[in-house]
């Protein structure tokens, strides 16, 4: 081997060594037209093979040290809603008070741990003033972090807005501002079901958000 070809080897080793790109084999390697084979007494390509492997085993170990809880603890957890003003929401839809306790069922028959509440006056509408100067107030939003869900309860509700934000905490996520709510019953219910009881949301508000007034 020429001392040309040897430098510009012992170059390409540096650099490859130096290179983020690791390598998994090399049977051979051509290097200014010239092949040459990773032969066991061949002392340049012997010694490049071991930082190679020194450097990939580094670059291993540094992935395999990242902790994934501390990378689920770091990650926003994406919560989807539908909001509407109370009225509509809580006394006027009349499926909907069966739909959030048939939901219920649903969990407590698979022992499933509730992931939907409903929000008076959710804080996160600050954040969407599209959405805030196009209702009635006070207003009552369906949370949750089942998207497709959220999804087929627009195509039921109809008349609903929806969108969804990003939180740090199921505190952050459904944080809200207490308000009291009381509907007039109607003069003359024609319904062959009877009416709504008021303050049947209180069960699917957050812990310590009892805001109905009966």
């Amino acid at each position: 081997m020429s001392a040309s070809t040897a430098l510009n080897l012992a170059s390409f080793c540096t650099s490859v060594v130096n290179s983020p790109t690791h390598f998994t084999h090399k049977p051979s390697l051509l290097l200014h037209g010239t092949q040459f084979s990773q032969s066991p007494n061949n002392t340049l390509f012997k010694n490049c093979s071991w930082k190679l492997s020194r450097t990939t085993k580094r670059a291993v170990a540094a992935v395999d040290s990242s902790d994934p809880a501390e990378k689920q603890e770091t990650e926003r957890k994406k919560y989807h809603f539908l909001v509407a003003n109370a009225k509509f929401m809580l006394d006027e839809e009349e499926h909907f008070q069966e739909q959030m306790f048939e939901r219920r069922r649903l969990y407590e028959e698979r022992s499933m741990e509730p992931d939907f509440w409903l929000v008076v006056e959710p804080k996160f509408l600050d954040k969407f003033p599209n959405i805030t100067k196009r209702l009635k107030r006070p207003a009552v939003a369906l949370v949750s972090t089942n998207g497709p869900w959220i999804t087929f309860m627009k195509l039921r509700l109809d008349r609903v807005l929806q969108e969804g934000y990003e939180a740090d905490s199921v505190e952050e996520a459904l944080a809200c501002t207490p308000v009291s709510i009381e509907f007039e019953k109607p003069e003359k219910w024609t319904a062959p079901y009877p009416k709504y009881e008021s303050g049947w949301w209180d069960s699917f508000l957050p812990p310590g958000s009892q805001t109905s007034k009966v």
